[in-house]
């Protein structure tokens, strides 16, 4: 096995400190630690899961879910959230500020966007 290993995921947006605050509601994370354009937040002790960081990029451009064609601005990655209830967590995600996407792939799955446009997953195991 390889000593490295991932430890955060890091999303660009025009105010970190107002994404990690959605991320924080959404998640139930806690911050670990803050500068004026970046914030780092994860599970609390002893919890499982991987950190997230939020950076402050002034020339931030929403991703575009689904990609609307070739060269075209488009999502470079999604976060896929396991939950146990997708349509009560749907709701939950909504009301801390998400938007549901137009475009729904899959019955089991909710595509949702966060408040810069990242597209995220809601998904049932």
């Amino acid at each position: 096995m390889s000593p490295t290993r991932l430890s955060t995921v890091v999303l660009d947006t025009s105010d970190a400190h107002e994404l990690a605050g959605f991320y924080l509601r959404l998640l139930g994370y806690e911050v670990r630690a803050e500068e004026p354009d970046w914030v780092l937040i994860g599970p609390p002790p002893g919890t499982p899961g991987i950190a997230l960081a939020l950076q402050t990029e002034p020339d931030h451009v929403p991703p575009v879910w689904p990609a609307p064609g070739p060269g075209e601005q488009r999502m470079m990655l999604h976060l896929d959230i396991e939950v146990d209830d997708l349509a009560a967590e749907t709701a939950r995600a909504v009301s801390a500020g998400a938007v549901l996407a137009e475009y729904q792939p899959q019955d089991d799955v909710r595509v949702l966007l966060d408040p810069a446009g990242h597209p995220f997953c809601l998904w049932v195991a």
